[in-house]
């Protein structure tokens, strides 16, 4: 799908590009654009929206449709688009730009949409305290769990403290992360909560998402960040601790796991995306400099939201089986 042009490579001394099953989807949100890079650093596609308005500030971005388009949520500005790869244009976008509120074609601060099998979106809607499925080309939702008028309030799934989050799990489900109250709480197929749990030691969770079944991830948005495994019953398995001498972790907003067990993480105020291998506690793949924000190849500027790039005929992310109807 992606052209690999010959140019030199742009990683951090000591990556080694054979850690990535393949090339990743970086949401450079202080740059106003998507790029993918290649295992060697090279950027293999961009989009600025420039020719539509641009697009302001994404903070996720996440491949869907076989790869074949990419939906980005730009929470500062409320709004949700989504890319057509092929011809880099928006074909979709829910909410006014700059516009925040909670009626329709209204967000206020979304986060983390990703489309499901049908078509349909889902978001986590953070100022409205509620999860939204909306179903393109409409700009009516079509389903709320929670809304403004109940509060920012841990009661899933009637009401939600700031969800930042809704992720797949394997089976059906999502995983929902709540900021206000530091809770992570698992749904069932059927919108159900199956249990609720706080990440040990991390004060502002974001985006947890499933490694494997009873096994979660997540990040710590706070300085110095933090990169942690856990249980359902809020069990600390693995935390990320630098050797001396390396840098730490500096607002992190996600991390995802890799098929050999590393973590592919943006490492948002550190102006890079990287790859920590949770054996060794090191670093083992870097795009970006460290602290040194831009936008020439090789640089990021707060860097919010990664993906890996699927197979080119067939989508096998996990988050396409999700399921958040009642």
């Amino acid at each position: 799908m992606f052209s690999h042009p010959l140019t030199g490579a742009n990683l951090a001394p000591g990556s080694d590009p054979s850690v990535l099953p393949g090339d990743v989807l970086i949401a450079d949100r202080s740059n106003n654009r998507l790029v993918v890079v290649d295992p060697q650093g090279r950027i293999v596609w961009q989009f600025t929206g420039a020719a539509q308005g641009g697009l302001p500030v994404p903070d996720d971005a996440f491949f869907v449709s076989g790869g074949r388009q990419i939906v980005a949520t730009e929470e500062d500005v409320s709004a949700v688009a989504v890319i057509d790869v092929a011809t880099r244009r928006i074909v979709y976008r829910y909410g006014e730009i700059g516009v925040p509120g909670s009626g329709p074609n209204h967000v206020s601060n979304p986060d983390d949409a990703m489309m499901l099998p049908n078509g349909s979106i889902v978001l986590a809607d953070i100022r409205n305290c509620r999860l939204l499925l909306l179903r393109p080309p409409s700009h009516q939702p079509a389903q709320a769990l929670g809304s403004p008028v109940r509060g920012c309030i841990h009661d899933p799934p009637r009401a939600w403290g700031s969800p930042n989050g809704a992720f797949p799990l394997q089976g059906g489900g999502a995983l929902v992360t709540e900021i206000n109250g530091d809770w992570v709480d698992a749904l069932s197929p059927t919108g159900r909560l199956r249990w609720s749990t706080h990440p040990p030691g991390v004060d502002y969770p974001s985006d947890s998402n499933e490694v494997r079944p009873g096994l979660y991830v997540t990040v710590g948005w706070q300085n110095p960040g933090i990169l942690e495994t856990f249980d359902r019953t809020g069990r600390l398995h693995w935390r990320y601790r630098p050797r001396p001498g390396a840098t730490l972790l500096n607002q992190p907003s996600l991390a995802e796991p890799l098929p050999n067990g590393d973590f592919l993480l943006t490492d948002d105020f550190n102006d890079r995306v990287i790859v920590i291998d949770p054996h060794t506690n090191r670093v083992v793949w870097q795009y970006g400099h460290t602290g040194v924000p831009g936008r020439a190849p090789g640089y990021l500027s707060r860097p919010d939201g990664v993906d890996l790039v699927p197979p080119a005929a067939l989508m096998t992310r996990i988050h396409a089986r999700i399921r958040l109807s009642r």
